[in-house]
């Protein structure tokens, strides 16, 4: 029924700045202005976190542009959005979140093959310089035997 999306908008920092350990698909509760805006690929995941309000993830600061067809219904463009997930990861989520130094992160906003807009977030923690340093040169390492095999 529904045409394969490739809607994928990533958060390059958070893989830059965190080391996830574990991840999640969740959904979000969205308005139809919204949704289109996702589906033209006019949303951003900078400066994103999601926080537990009364046992209910919320995801905060995510930009998703007002549609251009959109009248006087048109929504707020960081307004926080709440997350559908399960009971049993709700409770991983928090209690990982309890352990110091972790937090939750969004990863990517993509369309499903019915659809829906999905967010995969992760359970984080924070790296240290010295840890992005090294990020960086096994990156580099890589780039340079790759280039090494292809000549």
């Amino acid at each position: 029924m529904f045409k394969k999306s490739n809607i994928q908008i990533k958060n390059k920092r958070a893989t830059f700045d965190y080391e996830i350990t574990d991840r999640f698909v969740a959904g979000i509760q969205l308005y139809g202005t919204e949704i289109k805006s996702i589906r033209d690929g006019k949303a951003g995941l900078n400066d994103t976190y999601c926080t537990f309000i009364d046992d209910e993830l919320w995801v905060r600061n995510m930009h998703i542009a007002t549609n251009f067809f959109g009248t006087y219904n048109n929504h707020d463009v960081r307004r926080d959005r709440k997350l559908l997930l399960n009971k049993r990861e709700l409770n991983k989520l928090m209690r990982g979140t309890k352990e110091t130094g972790n937090t939750i992160v969004p990863t990517k906003l993509f369309i499903n093959d019915r659809g829906l807009a999905k967010l995969e977030i992760g359970l984080a923690k924070g790296k240290k310089t010295y840890d992005k340093r090294q990020t960086l040169k096994e990156k580099e390492d890589k780039r340079s035997i790759d280039r090494a095999m292809k000549q």
